[in-house]
């Protein structure tokens, strides 16, 4: 049994990839994984559109103890697939072993800054 943090499904349902923008920061969505686990994680991400049919089986790995970030804007990320920008989806993330993630949008398409995270709804 394991001893570490984490849940194996998440769900997040407010994922939108906003432009680059202008200045140094650039803008971007992101998933930070931490794998609190003895065993690589091994994660099937799915996305879910309103108006097109899902994208599934896009996966990730994280080491054992380790953190990694994934960028949605990184086609090799998502598993070949190009993320359309400003296009309202979900993502769906399940792993053979508990993990933690949390959720980032950096979006500077106007001249106040937003950034903001948050923690998926996990089960």
């Amino acid at each position: 049994m394991c001893n570490c943090l984490g849940k194996k499904n998440w769900i997040i349902p407010d994922c939108e990839l906003p432009q680059e923008g202008e200045g140094v920061a650039k803008g971007h969505e992101s998933v930070i994984i931490v794998n609190d686990s003895d065993m690589k994680a091994e994660i099937r991400v799915s996305l879910y559109f309103t108006d097109k049919d899902p994208v599934t089986n896009i996966i990730w790995q994280v080491e054992p103890k380790r953190v990694k970030c994934f960028r949605m804007n990184n086609v090799e990320h998502m598993g070949g697939f190009k993320v359309p920008f400003e296009t309202q989806y979900a993502m769906k993330i399940s792993s053979n072993t508990p993990i933690v993630l949390q959720y980032g949008r950096l979006d500077n398409t106007q001249p106040n800054l937003a950034f903001y995270t948050t923690l998926g709804y996990a089960e």
